[in-house]
């Protein structure tokens, strides 16, 4: 991991791929000392933005690096009970946001496939239809970071990778509710807009809504599930 300073309040975290951003970013959030103002993930970043005025870059620099170094050991000995370590500086702080973060039940997506590039995507992955949906809706899905549009997740499998390229040529207005696969990715269109993935289905789901406390639905950290609608 690599952690540059940018500006005089945030320190950017880069990470080898999404699968450790989604790592370091769900340590990140377990017990995060009060003086964190946010925390945005990326693709292989997580963006830490601090308070300034009451904590130095070092002393957030080195949190960072003791909770990413935590995270690394515990995947390497299966110990996930115990708490990072961190510099005596910060940990003398006891203004912390304990348990940020709980596992919770995934969100189940209703899909009906019947995208017209699924029958593509089969012939790119070597398999039958049948199969792009069966594994599709046999794994759990984490969004690693949200991008491109309000509200659109861009969601990584936990096994059976569907990882097809984009479209040679991109689409001028994708209908929104399109579940789409690029780039070892799954998205799901909030709106209707232009995009170049492959579209292998459709969903009722309301990805983006302003009215609802947090307006994301598949907010970075969250699991889903697509079913099949019958």
């Amino acid at each position: 991991m690599h952690i540059r300073r940018m500006g005089e309040s945030a320190l950017l975290a880069e990470v080898p791929d999404a699968r450790a951003a989604v790592e370091l970013y769900g340590r990140l959030r377990v017990d995060t000392p009060e003086w964190v103002v946010e925390l945005v993930p990326a693709a292989c970043t997580v963006l830490l933005v601090f308070d300034c005025e009451r904590i130095g870059a070092s002393q957030a620099g080195a949190w960072l690096a003791a909770t990413a170094a935590w995270a690394r050991g515990a995947r390497s000995t299966s110990r996930h009970e115990s708490e990072p370590p961190a510099p005596a500086s910060v940990a003398a702080d006891p203004r912390t946001r304990s348990g940020a973060v709980s596992p919770s039940e995934p969100v189940e997506i209703l899909a009906r496939y019947d995208g017209p590039d699924l029958g593509e995507v089969a012939a790119l992955l070597g398999i039958g239809v049948d199969e792009v949906v069966h594994r599709h809706t046999g794994q759990l899905w984490t969004s690693a970071f949200i991008g491109f549009a309000p509200g659109f997740a861009y969601l990584m499998g936990e096994h059976e990778p569907l990882t097809v390229p984009r479209r040679e040529t991109p689409r001028t207005a994708v209908p929104a509710g399109s579940i789409a696969l690029a780039a070892g990715f799954c998205g799901i269109y909030p709106r209707a807009s232009p995009g170049g993935w492959h579209l292998i289905g459709t969903t009722e789901a309301r990805l983006w809504d302003v009215g609802r406390a947090q307006p994301a639905l598949l907010a970075p950290g969250t699991r889903v599930r697509f079913v099949r609608e019958r």
